[in-house]
């Protein structure tokens, strides 16, 4: 894999991640003020920089033949996961995810909510903030730890993750609202492709297997996830219109 692919690929995944995270930061600091909204994105950060610190030296230490087996295996999961629901939004059988509609019941919820006040931080809005990029954020440290640990360079990874948390975080600030404008379903669908791909790579790698010319395989796996997945759609597509 390419320096660039890799940093590419870390970079497109986390940024799905960060948008959703932004949506909720912005709903609790808009209605629940920014003061707390931003301590719970703080912590949550501190939370999740210790996460990658404790993790990824400790998996440089494990045979990088078992590493991708599992890394592979775990990738695979994540991925089809992304990959299940992105093909059935493109096929008309879940709603396409929507970050108004997001944004606008977050800031519903929070405004109904009892106020109470701990450390000078209204807890509501400090929790929602925290919890919300906790949980996108550990998401996005799974990405950069597997990517990186099965290649030896969590660095890189972790550099296409820190490129797409600036962006998002600058164009959030610009815009000052959800960034309903990112086609996020069209990247949704991307992300489950590229998890898969690697996924299936990976795991037959640490299984034994070997790749004709190693990892100039990946783009013929890549094309036979694609084709798949696009035959998925228009299947489901034709079934759903049928019995319309």
């Amino acid at each position: 894999m390419t320096v660039g692919f890799l940093i590419a690929s870390a970079f497109l995944a986390s940024a799905v991640e960060f948008v959703e995270a932004l949506t909720i930061v912005l709903a609790a600091g808009l209605t629940r003020g920014w003061r707390s909204s931003l301590a719970g994105l703080g912590a949550a950060t501190v939370a999740l920089a210790a996460i990658v610190a404790a993790l990824g030296p400790a998996l440089t230490l494990v045979p990088i033949d078992a590493l991708r087996l599992v890394v592979g295996a775990l990738l695979l999961a994540f991925g089809l996961q992304w990959l299940r629901k992105a093909i059935l939004r493109a096929s008309g059988y879940k709603a396409l995810h929507d970050e108004g509609e997001i944004f606008a019941r977050e800031q519903a919820e929070a405004r109904a909510a009892a106020g109470e006040l701990r450390a000078g931080l209204d807890w509501y809005g400090f929790t929602l903030s925290f919890k919300g990029v906790l949980l996108e954020g550990l998401e996005v440290a799974f990405i950069v730890i597997t990517f990186g640990s099965a290649q030896g360079s969590i660095g890189l990874a972790a550099l296409g993750a820190g490129i797409a948390l600036v962006l998002v975080a600058a164009v959030g600030v610009y815009v000052r609202g959800p960034l309903t404008r990112v086609p996020e379903n069209t990247l949704k669908f991307a992300v489950g492709v590229m998890l898969t791909t690697f996924g299936i790579f990976w795991s037959a790698e640490g299984a034994g297997a070997h790749w004709p010319g190693d990892e100039a395989s990946l783009p013929a796996v890549l094309a036979f996830v694609v084709l798949l997945s696009a035959a998925a759609v228009a299947s489901l597509r034709r079934r759903r219109l049928a019995f319309a």
